[in-house]
């Protein structure tokens, strides 16, 4: 059986991230689940295949609902927090390399003067 993409210990630092959903009072077809929907982003990216071709595996979830996810939750800042919370942890473990690491003015103001 092939390694799942999104792994438990994944799923448990993303979940928290993730943006609850509203209620929907008028019913209709349930949304995806978002660790589903994670899962299919992650293999749209990886693969480099179009978003109107997931693989059939996938199950649930067109690929346009796979990138709606992913353009929600950018919307929402979900992207951003798992960064920082990975690179806290990667901080935590001394795991940087910050001999490779690089700064500009576009996120860092330059210092001005002596």
């Amino acid at each position: 059986m092939a390694k799942p993409l999104v792994s438990d210990e994944v799923w448990a630092v993303v979940a928290p991230l993730l943006p609850s959903r509203p209620p929907r009072p008028k019913g209709g077809r349930p949304p995806v689940d978002d660790r589903a929907a994670l899962t299919g982003i992650l293999s749209v990216l990886r693969s480099g295949i179009p978003w109107e071709m997931p693989p059939r595996e996938m199950g649930r979830g067109s690929g346009m609902t796979y990138w709606r996810r992913l353009r929600d939750w950018q919307a929402t800042g979900v992207w951003e927090k798992l960064h920082r919370v990975l690179l806290d942890r990667l901080g935590e473990t001394n795991a940087i390399d910050w001999s490779r690491a690089a700064l500009d003015s576009s996120r860092v103001p330059a210092k001005r003067g002596p």
